[in-house]
């Protein structure tokens, strides 16, 4: 009986390899591309508790964190939230080029879709777990402009808050306006992780390639195969975006040389790496729950490198790249579908298409109409 099972999978398999091919016109790498394509999910994936974090996975701590970041308490800024810069209906981002709170930011506001899946959390990657990033835009006086007295407070003084606290707790906020604010920290982080997109045309793909099922695979578009080839092989872009999120979690020199409020360079992990050891909120200090007391190693200073974004709901999420310079998906494909620093393109316009064509699989199905020109490709 198992060899019969394998050998209706390695038909299958063969199956998808001929649909591949029929629509491309190239000979496929069956067991290469196969394994590649199967490595980007499965999706979703299994639910994991983060160790630094006592309210991680709790459904009480969710309902509090939840409850703060749609709250205006956590801000000396009129009317900001966390949900002003992380809109749910926008994907989890604000659609800007650059952040906006109490003063326009330097960088672009990421979407918070899938963000339990990151090892390193920022654009430079200054925090080690996700209640310590959540902590970061309370005390940045570009962003909420707050402190722990006020998180504090906010606990204390919002009937609503406390009576949250109390339950996730077992007791009433701290009289430490510090233990407060971490508490908030992880009770943010506890809600955020729940933040997972949908499933999405490719993982219909993917999962029909996994069991060998040539008619399911079939009714992929012809276009988004295509790119899907390239992104798996001579595009080189699985390289990078790997894994079931779509991101190595590593950090990579951008092309893009932006500068941060003021004028400054952004030198992106080079700064973030000295952020992070200067920080009384890592993994190892004495505000995690983990008791090894285990950290991340913090690999080297890379100037103007930045971390990996998923490209899960990536059609949703423009504009793209660290500061936002970039307005449509086909020239996001763009700087790296050329040769570093010169020209021809490794990938044509019509190849660009289709590699667009395949991300756009990446975004669950919408009623709405997408206008095409937004896409950028012509």
């Amino acid at each position: 009986m198992r060899g019969r099972a394998l050998a209706i999978v390695a038909a299958g398999t063969l199956a998808f390899v001929a649909v591949l091919a029929a629509s491309t016109g190239a000979p496929a790498d069956a067991a290469g591309e196969r394994a590649a394509i199967a490595s980007l999910g499965p999706w979703p994936p299994a639910q994991t508790r983060d160790a630094s974090n006592r309210l991680s996975g709790r459904a009480d701590a969710v309902a509090l964190g939840e409850a703060l970041f749609h709250s205006t308490r956590l801000s000396t800024v009129g009317g900001l939230r966390c949900a002003t810069c992380h809109e749910p209906w926008r994907r989890f981002t604000d659609g800007r080029a650059l952040a906006l709170g109490a003063e326009t930011g330097g960088r672009h506001t990421p979407s918070l879709l899938n963000v339990r899946l990151q090892r390193w959390f920022g654009w430079d990657g200054a925090n080690d777990s996700l209640w310590s990033q959540s902590i970061r835009p309370m005390l940045d006086p570009r962003e909420m402009r707050s402190d722990a007295s006020r998180i504090a407070a906010a606990l204390r003084e919002d009937a609503a808050l406390e009576r949250l606290y109390s339950t996730a707790f077992g007791r009433g906020p701290p009289a430490d306006d510090e233990a407060a604010l971490v508490d908030v920290g992880k009770a943010l982080a506890a809600y955020e992780e729940t933040l997972t997109s949908e499933r999405t045309p490719f993982d219909a793909l993917r999962d029909a390639i996994v069991r060998g099922d040539a008619d399911a695979a079939a009714r992929y578009p012809a276009a988004a195969r295509r790119g899907l080839r390239l992104f798996v092989g001579r595009g080189g872009c699985i390289a990078c975006h790997s894994g079931a999120n779509f991101s190595d979690g590593e950090f990579h020199r951008s092309r893009i040389v932006s500068r941060l409020p003021g004028g400054a360079p952004d030198n992106g992990r080079t700064l973030g790496v000295a952020k992070l050891l200067a920080s009384p909120y890592s993994r190892s200090g004495r505000f995690s729950d983990d008791a090894s007391g285990a950290a991340m190693p913090v690999p080297l200073a890379q100037a103007g490198a930045f971390r990996t974004p998923g490209l899960r709901e990536v059609e949703t999420t423009a504009p793209y790249m660290h500061d936002g310079s970039v307005a449509n998906l086909c020239d996001a494909v763009l700087p790296h579908a050329t040769t570093e620093g010169t020209a021809p393109a490794v990938l044509s316009s019509a190849e660009r298409r289709d590699v667009v064509a395949f991300l756009r699989t990446l975004s669950a199905p919408r009623e709405a109409i997408v206008d095409e020109a937004a896409l950028g490709c012509r």
